[in-house]
């Protein structure tokens, strides 16, 4: 009887995994990594800082690889205007608006890391440090730095492998908008 009861529950998450448009890269109970299957279709122009940044995420984390085009959890979109900014519906699944005129300004490779940062459960730090990926433009137009804190990177990691308390947990998986988190155009005249 416990076998039927093992072989219903793999086949149960095996099915919930499927619906909500994940994939498990490795089955292995100790190692289990979740695939975040993004797309650019609607952002062909930054298709390669995509590329780029999934990169520096898959080097940085454990437990997740994120991987172009092989499905839907993460829609990178190009817009003119307004800002970028992230929309998460759940952890590792959502929207990410890459504004032409912030990325004229600001890297658009930090601007792309930071919101798939959000996508992945890390909420914004406007501490105007540099070294901390999530301080987004707060650190100027000079900052650069593509990569996460290792702080952040191993916060990440562990929203994936589930080892965070439920109240840990809860305040980077949920639904949210993350907006301003870079300032306004500076304009000139």
């Amino acid at each position: 009887m416990n076998s039927r009861i093992g072989r219903f529950a793999v086949a149960a998450l095996a099915t919930a995994t499927a619906t909500l448009g994940v994939t498990v890269a490795n089955p292995s109970p100790a190692a289990a990594a979740m695939t975040i299957c993004y797309n650019t279709s609607q952002a062909p122009s930054y298709a390669s800082i995509a590329n780029q940044a999934a990169s520096i995420w898959n080097d940085a984390t454990t437990n997740l690889t994120l991987t172009a085009n092989c499905g839907t959890n993460l829609r990178i979109y190009q817009i003119t205007g307004g800002g970028s900014y992230a929309q998460r519906t759940s952890l590792g699944n959502g929207r990410v608006y890459i504004d032409t005129q912030q990325a004229a300004q600001y890297s658009p490779l930090r601007i792309m890391t930071h919101e798939i940062g959000h996508i992945l459960g890390l909420p914004d730090n406007y501490n105007g440090n540099c070294a901390i990926l999530m301080s987004g433009g707060s650190a100027g137009t000079s900052c650069t730095n593509p990569y996460p804190s290792t702080t952040e990177a191993n916060r990440v990691s562990s929203l994936f492998a589930g080892t965070l308390s439920a109240t840990e947990r809860s305040s980077g998986t949920g639904s949210q908008v993350f907006r301003d988190s870079w300032p306004a155009l500076l304009t000139v005249g």
